[in-house]
């Protein structure tokens, strides 16, 4: 690393740069997000159109397996009448609420989201269930045709769903999104909820600490001390979304996508590497 990167100046303008940085980025992610926002809404259009679709079976009402020869030497998934002639326990014709993301995961998640139930969420058990559905709506199970493209649009859905649940920070977005109307990754939310500026200043801080580590070792304490304020903040915006605080809890979801920006860079860090710019 040059000395001039130790000097007020050098200083100085790596944090312009991370403030033009910043400003910019927002726009991309709004364009992406905005991106999946209408694939979502696509693909639950799409399993609205499918599941309103007549299930056509592939099989002989009087046998379970096909009468049409097979050449030898072929593999040949065999699939059972249960499966192809959309059977009433079948998910795809008995799909989970889709109305929002926690209506899918009604036993994991009875009371929806805050301030009704908590804003955290049993991580172990909301998984069992996940994996449950994605077992029951899994394409592999169901033949070319109809109940096929059921299967993957249903499958989609929940993976859509437990990813966001999954993860606090996503999580806070949905919620602030979808019941609040509040949209934290676009341009217009950045700012009307820009960061303050004491986290601005520790983003800025110890992003020149990453850059300025010599060894793992000081990336590891920085990460451990990262790791905290991760826990902390997190723990913070779960009250004030218990509370119905909107606007302490929109705070600290911009503070939060900070301190991931921050985490994500320390994944990135390489040994003797000069410039690092953290994504927020």
């Amino acid at each position: 690393m040059a000395p001039a990167n130790f000097t007020l100046a050098g200083i100085a303008v790596r944090r312009l740069d991370a403030v033009i940085i910043a400003k910019q980025r927002p726009a991309i992610a709004a364009a992406s997000r905005r991106a999946i926002h209408v694939a979502s809404i696509s693909r639950g259009r799409q399993y609205q159109t499918l599941l309103s679709q007549p299930s056509i079976s592939v099989l002989n009402r009087q046998s379970r397996t096909s009468t049409i020869p097979i050449p030898p030497g072929t593999q040949c998934r065999q699939y059972s009448s249960a499966e192809s002639s959309g059977s009433e326990d079948s998910l795809i014709n008995s799909p989970p609420d889709l109305t929002s993301h926690y209506t899918i995961f009604k036993n994991t998640l009875p009371q929806g989201p805050p301030p009704s139930g908590p804003f955290d969420i049993p991580i172990a058990q909301l998984k069992r269930e996940f994996l449950g559905l994605q077992a029951g709506a899994h394409p592999d199970k169901y033949p070319p045709g109809i109940q096929k493209q059921k299967a993957e649009a249903l499958s989609a859905r929940v993976n859509e769903a437990y990813r966001a649940l999954s993860d606090p920070l996503l999580r806070a977005q949905y919620i602030l999104d979808a019941q609040y109307g509040v949209d934290v990754t676009s341009e217009s939310g950045a700012k009307e909820h820009p960061q303050d500026p004491e986290t601005l200043m520790y983003v800025m801080e110890i992003q020149e600490e990453i850059e300025d580590a010599p060894d793992e070792e000081t990336i590891a304490k920085i990460k451990e001390r990262n790791d905290e304020s991760i826990r902390e903040c997190v723990e913070s915006m779960g009250k004030a979304f218990d509370s119905a605080n909107v606007e302490v809890a929109t705070q600290l979801c911009v503070k939060l996508r900070f301190l991931y920006s921050v985490q994500h860079g320390l994944k990135e860090w390489e040994p003797g590497r000069s410039e690092l710019r953290l994504q927020h």
